[in-house]
């Protein structure tokens, strides 16, 4: 027996490595993208859901222009909220589970230390605030659910903070980046890899943990310190070494405004599921390897 899992935001950086995941025999992945459906259309969501018997739904695709959608806000609450909530009704019609990504935006980012998933949210912007109507559309679907926030998500391809800096490194000795903003980096392959284990129990155990959980690399660092760990490890591979400057976020203004702290606690997902998240220097490692090569010491050694 064939177990499909339909995933979303295929072309995506978590469509990408959910895609890249060696998930076990008996497993197909299913990833499409809005070339194959409109997630502002609910009856073309609740037809992809019923077309066949998937055995779960990871719902990965988002809108995620955080300052567009200050001004595009009809499009971004169609697909943060009203699409998440066609899935979580067509889940439960089809008895199957739905796996939920979410943000760290749904925070105000005002608490000192890491934020716990029954913390009080209070999202900024519009993005924020659409994640999180489809947070709670999933929460009362009658879907068994899992919602896994994130933050800082980076990988090899699609457009990312990494990727940013080693472009606008190339061409210049110094950037100026936040500096008061902290958070902990996500490797798109990292979050990739516990979906999968979150989605692989879901789909095996009808007793499996449901619920919200939090899932980004550990440690933590601003904008600024990710900055220069990027250009830091880059040199080691004989990439660009570029000076970071700080900077303020009132030095740099957005028409949405950031959670000033966006680390998550990892408590919800360790308790349930085991998941214990690697450091993020190291899972950026591995991003550079693919983007640039092995660092010269290790290719001495």
């Amino acid at each position: 027996m064939t177990h499909a899992i339909l995933v979303t935001g295929g072309n995506g950086q978590l469509g990408t490595e959910l895609q890249r995941c060696a998930w076990p025999e008996g497993y197909e992945i299913v990833a499409i993208d809005v070339a194959d459906l409109d997630l502002t259309d609910t009856a073309a969501i609740l037809a992809k859901v019923a077309e066949r018997d998937w055995a779960a739904v990871i719902n990965g695709a988002a809108y995620t222009a955080v300052d567009k959608a200050e001004s595009d806000v009809v499009t971004a609450w169609a697909v943060n909220a009203m699409a998440p909530a066609a899935f979580g009704e067509a889940c439960a019609h089809a008895g199957i589970p739905l796996v939920q990504v979410s943000t760290d935006y749904v925070f105000a980012g005002d608490k000192a230390g890491a934020w716990e998933v029954d913390d009080p949210v209070a999202p900024l912007g519009v993005y924020g605030a659409s994640k999180l109507g489809g947070e709670l559309a999933v929460r009362t679907s009658g879907a068994r659910h899992a919602i896994v926030r994130t933050a800082w998500v980076v990988s090899a391809h699609g457009n990312n903070f990494v990727k940013t800096m080693l472009r606008v490194g190339a061409e210049r000795d110094t950037l100026t980046v936040v500096d008061d903003q902290r958070g902990s980096p996500t490797a798109a392959a990292d979050l990739a890899q516990a979906l999968m284990a979150i989605t692989l129990r879901l789909v095996e155990d009808e007793g499996a943990p449901t619920g919200t959980f939090h899932f980004s690399n550990a440690g933590e660092t601003s904008w600024a310190g990710f900055a220069a760990e990027i250009f830091r490890q880059a040199a080691d591979r004989g990439g660009v070494s570029v000076k970071v400057t700080p900077i303020t976020t009132d030095q740099y203004p957005t028409p949405a405004r950031r959670p000033a702290n966006s680390l998550l606690s990892h408590d919800a997902i360790r308790a349930a599921y085991g998941i214990a998240p690697r450091p993020w220097q190291d899972a950026l490692s591995d991003i550079l390897d693919e983007l640039i090569g092995h660092a010269q010491k290790d290719i001495k050694a």
